[in-house]
């Protein structure tokens, strides 16, 4: 029988990422994504799979990122009896992410029942924190490296990607076929993630394509981020800089840190990093010193360049402040989270700025601001942008279009197919175009829900 491959995200879009590899009545699913940005998409998270999820025997995590992650609880909450494998970074970071996004769930739900703006009575979350802390004794650990079997016959081997803490490709051997699935790939000169691993052979090949259609500028993040930062400063104003609570976080943290020693801003600035989620993630570059550049200096740096802010009242204090300072809140992409409540306060102030720091998916609050929108949408309400908005072009923790190409190329034999997935329609259509024109290798981008041979 052969080995198939039924796309259940991460199909012409960044989010829900989930690949169902199927070999003679085994199921292995690569990828437990949550599907962000758009409505249209969010709603497939309340759409079931296409099997019980008892049907599922065994799932593999790439990395800890919720649109490869956040579906976990939901999927052993319906039902998932068997192991999830990944790094152990990323079970690291998978024991911080999930429960945060369950508490983060809840609070909306009740947010909106409070303040009745929801279309359902009562809103409820997807899954809770418990479930979230339920799924967590499914994660078992495999090195970088390590060849292990998630199933009887099956062989599975993680390589570092870079992209952040824990971030894998993954080989998988079934029925004589080798698939690989790339992941998100990081940059080979990333500000703090080693370069991702060269590619091993494979016959079939999941390339992600989140910039499939654009290069990084020459210029690097502490170029665009200092004249910002030093900006809003001499206005008095406040900085709100949505993160991602890992990768994104830190890398901006860190170069905060270098633009204070080398007196491109202020070192007076204050500076306040309002994420329980992110304040534990930092903790883990300690833990995990060969994942990553930095050194003992680097690492502490990355620790006192900012105020930890944990609690609640700690979050709310902040509004009581006048600037200049600058906070990084989660989310990256102004989903939900902390930072939401902070724009919601400065967005309507002219001397405040906010600062953009990756991909903005489609349908986000993010991209809302990058495309210039006049008012935000945020719990129930229009609030109107004054506030000067940055789009740093340089900060990705993604590969460019080229850089993709480039790890392609390392591989010794060309494979039969080439998925490209984990990219918006032109992104990916842009890379598949390229693919098969530089290298001559056939590829495809499959359609949501579609099944395909390797």
């Amino acid at each position: 029988m052969s080995v198939n491959i039924t796309f259940l995200g991460g199909t012409g879009t960044v989010t829900g990422s989930k690949y169902l590899v199927e070999h003679e009545g085994q199921r292995l699913l690569v990828d437990c994504g949550l599907f962000q940005g758009y409505k249209q998409l969010r709603l497939r998270n309340w759409t079931p799979l296409p099997m019980p999820a008892a049907d599922i025997d065994a799932v593999v995590l790439t990395h800890a990122h919720l649109d490869h992650s956040g579906y976990l609880p939901l999927l052993v909450k319906q039902g998932y009896k068997g192991r999830v494998y990944a790094t152990p970074a990323t079970c690291d970071l998978c024991r911080i992410l999930l429960p945060d996004s369950g508490h983060i769930q809840e609070e909306d739900a009740a947010f909106a029942n409070r303040k009745g703006y929801s279309k359902h009575s009562p809103a409820l979350p997807l899954y809770d924190k418990h479930d979230a802390l339920v799924s967590l004794n499914a994660l078992h650990a495999q090195a970088l490296g390590k060849t292990f079997s998630p199933l009887a016959g099956w062989k599975a081997t993680f390589s570092s990607a870079g992209h952040i803490l824990g971030a894998a490709s993954l080989l998988l051997e079934v029925a004589g076929r080798r698939l690989l699935f790339s992941g998100d790939l990081g940059r080979p000169d990333d500000l703090l993630m080693n370069a991702p691993d060269l590619p091993p052979d494979a016959d079939t090949v999941l390339i992600e394509s989140t910039y499939g259609n654009r290069e990084h500028p020459k210029e690097d993040v502490l170029a665009e981020l200092g004249p910002a930062l030093k900006r809003v400063s001499a206005r008095g104003g406040v900085a709100v800089i949505p993160v991602f609570a890992v990768g994104r976080a830190q890398a901006i943290l860190y170069a905060i840190a270098q633009l204070k020693a080398s007196g491109d801003i202020p070192h007076s600035l204050p500076v306040f990093l309002d994420s329980p989620m992110a304040v534990h993630t930092t903790d883990l570059y300690q833990h995990h010193p060969d994942a990553h550049k930095l050194d003992d200096d680097g690492l502490r740096a990355l620790k006192h360049v900012a105020t930890m802010i944990e609690t609640p009242e700690q979050s709310k204090a902040l509004a009581k402040r006048h600037g200049p300072m600058v906070i990084l809140a989660a989310s990256g992409m102004a989903t939900g989270g902390r930072v939401l409540h902070h724009l919601e306060h400065y967005l309507p102030n002219h001397h405040n700025m906010v600062i953009l720091t990756g991909y903005q998916a489609p349908g986000t609050r993010g991209a809302t601001l990058a495309e210039g929108g006049a008012f935000v949408r945020m719990h129930g309400q229009d609030i109107e942008v004054k506030a000067e908005v940055v789009q740093l072009q340089s900060s990705s923790a993604h590969a460019d279009a080229t850089q993709l190409l480039d790890w392609l190329k390392h591989m010794k034999h060309a494979p039969a197919q080439v998925y490209v997935v984990h990219g918006e329609l032109e992104a990916a259509d842009v890379l598949r175009q390229r693919i098969e024109r530089e290298l001559k290798w056939r590829a495809v981008v499959p359609e949501h829900g579609s099944t395909w041979p390797t």
